[in-house]
């Protein structure tokens, strides 16, 4: 009975130590935790205080860079200043420019059309002059004719015709003016008119242009036929329209007034 007392008693001091032990080391756990936790605490103060170094040294280089940025916004304002101002001078320039090229280009083409109606001037002025020769020449051949020799005098009259004009005299004089002629010995002798006092035929242009005319002439027509007891003078007016050929001025159209 003694011994099993003796066993419980040396049962429970052992199980006393063995809790003793336990406090020890949850003890010496949490005095660890501690000193981590008081170290944590020390490093996140030291942290803070380098964050907020950090912070004041970059608030001092924002400022600077600021200025610096409010630097170059008035430079560039100076610049945008200086652009718009140069701009009108630059659009006074440009319109300025525009207005002596187009003056120059009003210039050139005025000259150029001034040049252009005096050498239409000076033509038309040439095809008067020609046209009007030429009308004298022709009137007379194309308007006299011989039943003698009336092949000949109707060739002659032809050179003095455009073709298609040359054809209608052609059929005109084989069919009315050839046999009449012939049938009665007819001789017509036709003449430009001139003034009793003598000088330029009666002949004027009415209308020029470089490539057409249209004369008028006064021509005087003597006929000699078996059906008139003598020479017989007519007086007629004649409208001739000329054109420039190749081979000179030619008569187009002849109409009697």
């Amino acid at each position: 009975m003694t011994k099993a007392t003796i066993r419980g008693r040396a049962g429970t001091g052992a199980g006393t130590s063995a809790r003793q032990r336990s406090v020890a080391a949850a003890a010496r756990a949490a005095s660890k935790r501690a000193e981590k936790a008081h170290e944590s605490a020390l490093d996140e103060e030291e942290a803070a205080t380098e964050s907020t170094v950090v912070d004041e040294a970059s608030g001092s280089g924002t400022g600077a860079d600021t200025e610096a940025r409010e630097e170059a916004k008035g430079a560039v304002r100076n610049e945008a200043g200086a652009e718009k101002s140069a701009k009108p001078a630059r659009r006074i320039s440009g319109a300025v420019t525009a207005v002596l090229a187009a003056l120059v280009v009003a210039g050139l083409v005025a000259a150029a059309m001034l040049g252009w109606e005096y050498r239409e001037d000076q033509r038309t002025q040439e095809a008067r002059t020609e046209a009007l020769a030429a009308a004298r020449k022709a009137a007379p051949e194309i308007l006299s004719y011989n039943y003698r020799h009336l092949d000949r005098d109707f060739a002659k009259a032809r050179a003095h015709l455009t073709g298609s004009f040359a054809g209608k005299y052609r059929k005109t004089t084989t069919r009315v003016v050839a046999p009449t002629a012939e049938k009665y010995e007819g001789v017509v002798t036709a003449t430009v008119a001139k003034p009793p006092a003598g000088g330029a035929s009666a002949a004027s242009v009415v209308s020029a242009s470089p490539e057409k005319a249209v004369v008028l002439l006064f021509m005087n027509q003597v006929t000699n036929s078996t059906q008139v007891s003598g020479p017989r003078l007519d007086l007629n007016r004649v409208r001739m329209t000329l054109v420039d050929t190749s081979g000179g001025w030619k008569v187009s159209t002849l109409d009697a007034l």
